[in-house]
């Protein structure tokens, strides 16, 4: 799978993980789950739950492919700047 098949599915993953926790609270104060007692608290927790989970790593691993891509982008800059003869730092 390619890196940019990857962003895309990770952004998916993502997004669905922030539906659910935006789901979850909605669902917590809603009157339906709070005539279910427990069981909609443990309903609402649970989706909030899974949100997170589907969403923090997600945004974590973007993070560590975009701060890669930025570094080879400055690598070649300077590797190119040093070919052509000058500086790699332009004060």
């Amino acid at each position: 799978m390619t890196d940019n098949k990857l962003i895309v599915l990770l952004k998916i993953l993502m997004g669905v993980g922030i539906s659910f926790i935006l789901l979850g609270v909605i669902l917590h104060f809603n009157p339906a789950m709070e005539s279910l007692g427990v069981t909609g608290i443990v309903i609402s927790a649970s989706l909030v739950a899974v949100g997170m989970a589907m969403s923090l790593p997600t945004k974590m691993y973007l993070t560590f492919i975009f701060m890669r891509m930025e570094a080879e982008q400055s690598t070649d800059k300077n590797t190119q700047a040093m070919a052509e003869g000058e500086s790699p730092n332009k004060d």
